[in-house]
C-alpha cells in the first residue's frame, strides 16, 4: 500500500505544471496624485503563465469584471489603460478568452494624396511629418506639423478626405474664375479651418516645428528635410508607433549619415515619445530639439531645467484669437537655450531648444514633444506647464506593476 501510495505522489510530481487559469495584476500608486496612463508588461510570461497558442484570444478585467481595452506591441508588451487613486491599488484580471471590440483611441497612416504626409492622432491632439512627394516639389516643410483636436474620435482622415475632395472642385472653380464658389467650398472643406472638432493652423515651414530632431554644427542647426523610408509598428487601439528614417539625415552632412527616430503616442497623452539616433557620424556632434518661436507671441517661450515650452499664436493670430501650447521635454537631460534667427523672417524669430553635447553614432536619445489647445483642455499658458509638471513626474516615479498568478 505504502509503495502504491509513493507512485502515486511520483507521478502528481512528474506531471508537466498546469497552467493557470487566471493571471493577476496589481497597479501600486505610490504618489499623492491621481494616475490615468499605460502600463507596459512583458507580455511572454503571461502567455506562458496562460499556457496561450498563437491563435488563443484572451481578455483583461477590471475590478467589476469588466473587459478593459489592451493592445500588445510590436516589441512584446501588453499595454492597458489604467486608472489609480492617490496612494492607491488597482488590479487587472487576464484569462483565455476572445475580447469584445476595443475602441480605437489611436490612428496613424501614409496620406499619398496629400504628397506621402504621415499623420497620427489619439484623443487629445493630432501631428503630421512630411514625405517624399512634398520634398520632391521643393517646398521647405522640416518640422513636426500640430493638429488640433476636440475630441476623441478619430476624425484626421477625414479631415484629408474633405480637404482632397474640396481642392479638386476648387481646381475647377479656379478654371472657370468663379472665386465666390471658390471660396464657397474652401470655407466648407479646407483643414485649415475648424469645421467643429479642430484644424490644422500650425506654422511649420523650414523649421523644427514641433520637437523635430536635428543635429547642430557651429550653432547653427542642420535641419532634417522629409523622411524617406518608413514603417508603421503599432497602430491602436491604445498606442501608435512609427519609425522614420532620413537619407541623408541632414542638409549639409555626410551623405553616409542616417537619422533614425521612432515616435510613439499613447491614448490620453498630451506627448508622443521620441527615440533617436544616428548612423555614419564619423565624428561626435551636438544634437537639439525643440520649438519654433514666431514673433507674434516671440515672449512667451519659457526655458526650464529640463523642458522647453511655448504659446504659438497660430498661423494668423489675429483672426484665430487662441494659442496652441507645444513644448519638448528632457528627461535624460538637456541644456535648455533660444536660439534666434541671425535676421528674423516669415514670422519665425527662432527656436527654444535643448542642446546635448557631443552625440556619438548610434547613441539613442529618448525625449518627447507635444501640444494641447486652448479651445479645448488646456485654456491656458499656467495650465500647460501643469501638465508639463504632472507628466515629467510621472516618468520619473513609474508605477509599480507586479504579476502572479
Amino acid at each position: 500500500m505504502r509503495a502504491f501510495f509513493l507512485t502515486i505522489v511520483l507521478g502528481v510530481l512528474l506531471m508537466p505544471m498546469q497552467a493557470a487559469k487566471t493571471v493577476t495584476i496589481t497597479v501600486t500608486n505610490e504618489e499623492k496624485v491621481q494616475r490615468q496612463e499605460l502600463i507596459e508588461i512583458d507580455f511572454k510570461a503571461i502567455s506562458e503563465q496562460l499556457g496561450l497558442g498563437e491563435d488563443d484570444g484572451f481578455v483583461v478585467k477590471n475590478a467589476f469584471g469588466q473587459q478593459v481595452d489592451y493592445q500588445l506591441t510590436y516589441d512584446g508588451h501588453l499595454l492597458i489603460d489604467v486608472a489609480v487613486r492617490p496612494g492607491g491599488k488597482a488590479q487587472y484580471t487576464v484569462s483565455k478568452g476572445i475580447p469584445t471590440q476595443m475602441k480605437q483611441w489611436v490612428f496613424g497612416k501614409m496620406y499619398p494624396t496629400r504628397k506621402d504626409d504621415i499623420a497620427w492622432e489619439n484623443d487629445r491632439g493630432a501631428y503630421r511629418v512630411y514625405g517624399p512627394a512634398l520634398q520632391r516639389t521643393g517646398e521647405r516643410s522640416f518640422g513636426v506639423d500640430v493638429w488640433t483636436k476636440n475630441t476623441p474620435e478619430i476624425v484626421v482622415e477625414d479631415r484629408y478626405t474633405a480637404d482632397y475632395d474640396g481642392n479638386i472642385l476648387k481646381s475647377i472653380y479656379s478654371r472657370k474664375k468663379q472665386g465666390d464658389k471658390w471660396r464657397e467650398e474652401d470655407l466648407r472643406t479646407s483643414f485649415h479651418l475648424d469645421h467643429g472638432n479642430g484644424l490644422d493652423c500650425y506654422s511649420v515651414g523650414p523649421t523644427l516645428g514641433c520637437g523635430t530632431p536635428a543635429l547642430m554644427v557651429n550653432d547653427q542647426l542642420l535641419m532634417p528635410w522629409c523622411y524617406k523610408d518608413y514603417e508603421i509598428l503599432d497602430n491602436g487601439p491604445l498606442r501608435f508607433t512609427v519609425e522614420l528614417a532620413y537619407h541623408p539625415a541632414v542638409v549639409g552632412t555626410d551623405s553616409a549619415v542616417v537619422e533614425h527616430r521612432i515616435i510613439s503616442l499613447d491614448k490620453g497623452s498630451n506627448f508622443n515619445k521620441v527615440v533617436v539616433w544616428y548612423d555614419g557620424l564619423s565624428k561626435p556632434c551636438d544634437f537639439a530639439t525643440g520649438v519654433v518661436v514666431h514673433s507674434a507671441d516671440k515672449e512667451s517661450y519659457v526655458l526650464g531645467k529640463n523642458f522647453v515650452q511655448y504659446a504659438d499664436p497660430t498661423d494668423t493670430p489675429d483672426k484665430h484669437n487662441f494659442q496652441i501650447y507645444v513644448a519638448t521635454l528632457f528627461p535624460e537631460g538637456a541644456a535648455t537655450r533660444f536660439l534666434p534667427l541671425a535676421k528674423p523672417q516669415n514670422g519665425i524669430e527662432g527656436h527654444a531648444l535643448g542642446v546635448v553635447k557631443k552625440l556619438t553614432a548610434g547613441k539613442k536619445y529618448t525625449y518627447y514633444f507635444g501640444s494641447a489647445w486652448s479651445k479645448h483642455d488646456v485654456r491656458t499658458q499656467n495650465e500647460w506647464q501643469v501638465r508639463i509638471n504632472d507628466f515629467m513626474n510621472a516618468l520619473a516615479t513609474p508605477l509599480k506593476v507586479e504579476v502572479e498568478q
